[in-house]
Order: structure tokens, then sequence, then C-alpha cells
């Protein structure tokens, strides 16, 4: 089956109610889509759970992984589309495991689609340059380390 970035945005509105209630928490979706700039929570990093950093730990791994060849232009097309599926996999067990506040839970839903867009460049359905994709993604791996909580961040390098 194959996920859309309304997918993951319409998840992420609805993982913090849980259960039942979440297919009538309308609002909160959209309050979330509303938001247009990370920021900070009154100065601080946002609070993270386990599943969050569990993800991006698994995309920030990929990520360094595939680096060294990418800078190397020894990237193929197929290693981009199963880089691009790894971290879609890691995006779907972050929002299936979604336990954020609602603050947390709308400055992810930028995060998120960053790395979405990314994978999507990646994976060759919007656009031809994968490694803009990879750029983006790892910007959005950077914008995770300076708005999120998680001890010992440091974005994958090449």
């Amino acid at each position: 089956m194959k996920l859309t970035r309304s997918f993951y945005i319409v998840a992420l509105g609805l993982c913090l109610a849980g259960g039942a209630h979440a297919a009538h928490d309308h609002h909160h979706g959209h309050e979330a889509a509303a938001v247009q700039k990370l920021q900070l929570n009154a100065g601080k990093k946002w609070v993270t759970d386990a599943s969050l950093r569990q993800a991006m730990s698994g995309i920030n791994q990929a990520m360094a992984k595939a680096l060294p060849l990418i800078h190397q232009q020894r990237f193929s097309d197929a290693q981009y589309q199963a880089l691009a599926v790894s971290i879609n996999q890691q995006i779907t067990f972050a929002i299936e495991n979604c336990k954020l506040d609602a603050g947390a839970d709308a400055m992810l839903h930028l995060i998120i689609a960053d790395l979405q867009d990314g994978a999507e460049v990646m994976s060759g359905k919007t656009g031809s340059d994968r490694h803009g994709g990879a750029v983006q993604v790892l910007h959005a791996l950077k914008n995770y380390g300076q708005y999120f909580q998680h001890p010992g961040w440091r974005v994958a390098k090449g």
C-alpha cells in the first residue's frame, strides 16, 4: 500500500487521541497543520518519547550508512529508492506509536513533512534530483536535533 504525505499529516494529527476517540478529534489535526515554522517550547527543546527517538535514530543511521556513497555520487537509483522506503517505514513507526503532547506533535508535523518530501524525491516520485532529496532529509534531521530533546543526537555525516 502506498502511503502519501496526506496520510502522514492526518495520522500525526490523530496520534495524540488514540483509539476510537482519534476519529472524532477533528480539531487537533487542523490546528497542527496551521503551524508554519519550527519553534522551541518556551525556549526549550520539545520532549520526545522512546518511539520517536527510535524512529529518528533509525532514519539517521540509514542516512549515515548511505552518505559515503551519496557523496561519491555512487548511490544508485535503486539504493535511493530503498533508502526512501526505509525512511517511510520509520516515519510510519513513529506515527503509529506517537505519544507526544499537542505542541510537540505540531512541531513534529513539520519535521515529518520534510522527511517525507525528501524521501519522495529520493524515490524518484517528485523531481529528478535524488541527491537533493537526501539533502532535504539531512536538513530535517538537523532541525529535529535543534528542536527536540534526544540525548546524544548527532546528525549523520558522510
